[in-house]
């Protein structure tokens, strides 16, 4: 997947996602491989997306790897009086640990990873410019399996100082609290159907008996 394609489909799933979310107002993705973490102006706010999963290409000696620790930058501005936002966006890059360059690769995802990680820049945008409650984070971290430890020595991101390989005890909490809150609204609602059968069958049942004894009545007058 080429770069140009990623971008392009960024943006296509933010500006969808954004159109239902907030479309009174109008919002811009733009990339910024200059981003810088917490150098904000006036008005504007940050979100860091720590754990993306992401697949890299060295475009040296041609070795793929995956990650699950890709860093991503956003900040975020909006204009209130004239209803429009602004986003700027950097996704972090890596080097290839086989060949050694010094040459920084950038990474592709899924479509599916992308949706998402704009479902989360969305909550956090909302919770932020427009201080609203954004909703639950879409971010599993607890449930991923490990990839081994992350060498910070080739994350553009470590380099300039973001810590973010190991998983805060906040985000382990809200994965378990959100995996415990499924299990159990799947548990209820296995309960609910299970005695919702069982009482359509006892007042189908009820009926065929009233049925059967008014029948029953109706041919012992007769006789």
């Amino acid at each position: 997947m080429s770069t140009s394609l990623t971008t392009c489909e960024w943006k296509k799933v933010f500006y969808e996602k954004m159109e239902v979310a907030k479309p009174a107002d109008s919002w811009e993705l733009i990339i910024d491989p200059n981003l810088k973490p917490n150098e904000l102006g006036p008005g504007w706010k940050q979100y860091l997306e720590q754990h993306a999963s992401g697949r890299f290409h060295c475009s040296w000696c041609w070795h793929t790897w995956q990650s699950a620790n890709v860093v991503i930058l956003f900040h975020m501005h909006l204009d209130r009086a004239q209803r429009v936002g602004s986003v700027r966006m950097r996704v972090f890059k890596q080097l290839c640990y086989q060949c050694g360059t010094s040459r920084l690769d950038e990474s592709s995802m899924l479509e599916e990873n992308i949706e998402g990680l704009v479902d989360n820049l969305i909550t956090s945008l909302r919770e932020q410019c427009y201080d609203e409650d954004g909703g639950q984070y879409r971010i599993h971290v607890a449930s991923r399996p490990d990839s081994g430890l992350h060498r910070g020595e080739f994350c553009e991101a470590c380099q300039e100082g973001i810590v973010h390989w190991k998983p805060s005890e906040k985000l382990l909490e809200e994965d378990a609290a959100y995996t415990d809150a499924s299990k159990r609204k799947g548990q209820a609602g296995f309960v609910y159907n299970f005695f919702s059968f069982r009482w359509c069958l006892f007042w189908g049942a009820l009926c065929l008996v009233i049925v059967y004894l008014q029948f029953f009545r109706g041919r012992s007058g007769f006789l």
